[in-house]
């Protein structure tokens, strides 16, 4: 899937991953029960951020990588009717 959204500077788009519609038991949880996932799959990436000594650094994540990010990192966004987060990569704990 392809989304016209291009982040600037470190900033990255990721698509969080579906959340847990049952708990560990079988238990089956109320939309209010669930919680916010913490890993999706990165759609775009900025081109990297700039140095205090003008070099670019350039970014580690790219498309299509499975990451692991903070519980409250990023904005959420919604375009054409998907919701994705906006973070910088410091954001991002690891990839998958």
């Amino acid at each position: 899937m392809s989304i016209n959204i291009t982040p600037l500077a470190d900033r990255v788009v990721v698509e969080a991953a579906a959340a847990e519609e049952t708990s560990t038991g079988g238990i089956i949880l109320p939309d209010t029960a669930q919680e916010k996932p913490q890993q999706g799959k990165v759609v775009a990436v900025g081109p990297g951020k700039v140095s205090d000594a003008g070099t670019l650094i350039e970014m580690t994540v790219k498309k299509g990588d499975k990451v692991l990010y903070g519980k409250y990192s990023g904005s959420d966004v919604t375009f054409d009717g998907n919701e994705y987060m906006i973070m910088r990569e410091s954001d991002i704990l690891a990839i998958l």
